[in-house]
């Protein structure tokens, strides 16, 4: 029997066509062939840019001896946890429940039902450092499997009850006034004063959490948070986490200093990482941060592009060595920057002989070198950097997962969009607009998104975070082109999201539709994983939809799904940034109405006063005078004053006096809104 991955499109999977280990594909096929054999399942789960991932297949299953265990003890079944995103956050989840920490690579055993018993992450060939060889495990796996069934089931009864509790659970509450600063101060508490980011060894950019004391710091005015953040926006845009030559951060940082790199890069973490430094930079002006998001932007456009949408991941390895692609020998520096005042280059971004990666340099600012330095000296980095670039561009690349994701790509368009109308740049609001045109056509299916595209395959259907993810990027597109198809699709997937996915028992979307391929239980949480929480993410989308339209049932529904998950703030609320920074859009939603032609040239200036300004509760609507807004919107019937473009400001139902002039326009939004209750 030989491998049965041949015929699929993911990359991942691909990358295991060619192992003796006789991989099947997830699917009933794989399941009731388990169930004929009453053999148990091993499933592995991971992904094109994980590094453990690609060293377990070498040492593991590319091995003969391993894999003649693997085929003769087990069904093997590889799954892309970004293809289907679905198995991996319930086996994960399941995984969790296990006392396992969860990641990548997912080793995890299952009944010929699908149902969890035993589970691990990377196994190294042989016993190594404290860590039991792949081959035991196999062998004491399936040896308890067979000859102790009852421990086994046990496992599953154990498991089955904790999901089912976590997921099934009533978590409705209610929330006092001071949640919000409440939480800030508690999550400021966790973070990092010296270098930024959660304490610990390991670092994540966690973009949700940045806003969350980002917006702490516009609420209160407390610099304290304002610190916080800024430490560690500098600290990602210095450190050696962010690529200084091509533009984009790497997926996280091994060392509390953002040094060395994991150096996968994710299509989602650049994405969110583009929206926190845009909104910082409206506030700021800082010019690195500037920098930082055009050169990202640059790579999106020149290395993700997949037709007009964007790919997944770009691998940590190359030729078979994690960061080779990326890190460089003084040598190289020397001799691809000779005659260009080398010396300032490598002090600058601290390279040295010995290096400090296996050797090499992974090149960052972070050090005695005063920042910013002069624009002399910076437009002389920017050269050599030019330089360096051309140069790695004829290395070998790592592998591109070039699958079209929905979730992540309604991520990239938000950013996209939102970036272009700040930055006054149209060339990105058009690649917005473009990508958000292919996933539509390629995964779209009349008010139906399917999860992924490859090769002209789409994949299985839509999961709560596409839907979210692609409402809130229509949204954004709506508010910088005001063209109403975005907001009307928008609409459309809200719709079926009210129609497939939501928990009528307990209230908010379960992750999968109610007609999805079944797995053993629906999910449903609000927690941030590595993306924000789908539910977190539709409490902001039916917050500005119910702005928008004064449709009440979009307001209704929003406080309902807070309510629903306002029992686990007190438990979670390190993993609900996104929930609470939805939460204040809910609270504080902030309209600035511009009522005037968009061929009229005042119109624009009064849009991009608005633009200038850090306000993460905005909703800017663009009216033409000829279609007026909604009955009942607290806008309904202002006029433009004396013929030219008007703006008003607008918080619940009490607008401001007009506005014609752009300046006084951005004064005005420098004021702090005023807080209500949730309504």
């Amino acid at each position: 029997m030989s491998n049965q991955l041949g015929n699929e499109t993911s990359p991942y999977l691909l990358l295991h066509k060619d192992t003796p280990v006789r991989w099947r594909p997830w699917g009933a096929d794989a399941l009731a062939e388990a169930e004929s054999q009453n053999k148990p399942i091993l499933l592995s789960i991971g992904y094109t840019a994980c590094h453990w991932c690609h060293v377990m297949n070498h040492e593991s299953f590319a091995d003969q001896e391993t894999a003649e265990l693997v085929n003769s003890l087990f069904i093997p079944v590889k799954v892309d946890r970004e293809e289907r995103p679905d198995i991996d956050q319930f086996y994960q989840t399941a995984a969790i429940n296990m006392g396992v920490a969860g990641g990548w690579p997912l080793t995890i055993f299952l009944t010929p039902k699908g149902d969890p018993f035993f589970a691990g992450t990377y196994y190294p060939k042989e016993d190594r450092f404290g860590q039991i060889s792949f081959k035991k495990v196999l062998q004491e796996v399936s040896r308890v499997y067979n000859e102790q069934p009852e421990p086994v089931a046990n496992t599953v009864n154990r498991v089955t009850e904790q999901l089912m509790t976590l997921w099934g659970r009533d978590t409705r509450g209610q929330l006092d006034g001071a949640v919000l600063d409440n939480c800030a101060i508690h999550i400021g508490h966790r973070f990092d004063i010296f270098f930024g980011g959660l304490t610990g060894n390991m670092k994540f950019p966690a973009a949700p959490l940045i806003e969350t004391l980002w917006r702490a710091f516009l609420r209160s005015g407390a610099f304290q948070f304002q610190q916080l953040a800024q430490t560690t926006l500098d600290g990602l845009s210095r450190g050696g986490i962010y690529d200084h030559i091509g533009g984009g951060w790497m997926r996280y940082a091994v060392d509390e200093r953002w040094i060395v790199p994991h150096f996968e890069k994710m299509l989602y973490d650049n994405a969110l990482l583009i929206d926190v430094f845009t909104l910082v930079w409206q506030h700021t002006r800082a010019p690195f941060y500037r920098e930082h998001i055009e050169q990202t932007i640059g790579w999106l456009l020149r290395e993700m592009k997949v037709e007009n949408a964007f790919a997944s991941s770009l691998d940590a390895d190359s030729e078979g060595e994690e960061g080779k692609y990326y890190t460089w020998s003084e040598a190289e520096i020397d001799a691809v920057l000779m005659g260009t005042f080398v010396q300032r280059f490598k002090d600058v971004y601290n390279v040295t002989r010995d290096g400090n990666f296996m050797g090499k340099n992974v090149l960052h600012r972070l050090g005695a070198i005063p920042h910013p330095l002069p624009d002399a000296d910076e437009a002389l980095l920017k050269k050599q950097r030019e330089l360096l670039l051309a140069v790695r561009q004829k290395r070998t690349p790592p592998l591109r997962d070039d699958k079209v994701l929905a979730d992540w790509n309604g991520m990239a368009i938000a950013a996209l969009a939102n970036a272009g109308a700040v930055f006054r740049k149209t060339e990105w609001t058009q690649a917005a607009a473009a990508a958000f045109d292919f996933v539509v056509k390629a995964l779209g299916d009349g008010d139906r998104l399917h999860h992924s595209w490859r090769a002209g395959k789409r994949g299985v259907t839509g999961v709560l975070d596409d839907y979210a993810q692609m409402a809130r990027a229509a949204l954004l597109l709506w508010e910088t082109t005001t063209d109403r198809k975005y907001l009307e699709h928008a609409q459309i997937w809200v719709r079926t999201l009210n129609d497939h996915f939501w928990d009528m028992a307990n209230g908010g979307y379960f992750y999968t539709a109610d007609d999805a391929e079944p797995l053993p239980l629906r999910a449903r949480t609000i927690l941030d994983q590595a993306v924000p929480s789908g539910n977190a993410v539709m409490i902001g989308v039916l917050a500005r939809l119910h702005l928008a339209t004064q449709d009440q049932t979009y307001r209704e529904r929003c406080n309902a799904m807070i309510q629903a998950f306002a029992g686990e703030v007190p438990r979670s609320f390190v993993s609900m940034a996104t929930y609470l920074n939805a939460l204040e859009t809910v609270i504080s939603g902030l309209q600035i109405v511009i009522v005037g032609p968009l061929s009229n040239q005042k119109t624009h200036e009064l849009a991009n006063a608005v633009w200038g300004r850090s306000l993460p509760n905005r909703l800017l609507i663009v009216a033409d005078p000829g279609q007026p807004l909604p009955e009942g919107h607290p806008a309904f019937g202002k006029t433009m004053q004396n013929g030219q473009p008007t703006a008003y400001i607008c918080q619940r139902m009490t607008c401001s006096a007009p506005i014609a002039n752009p300046v006084t326009l951005s004064q005005a939004l420098q004021l702090p809104p005023q807080r209500g209750g949730v309504a």
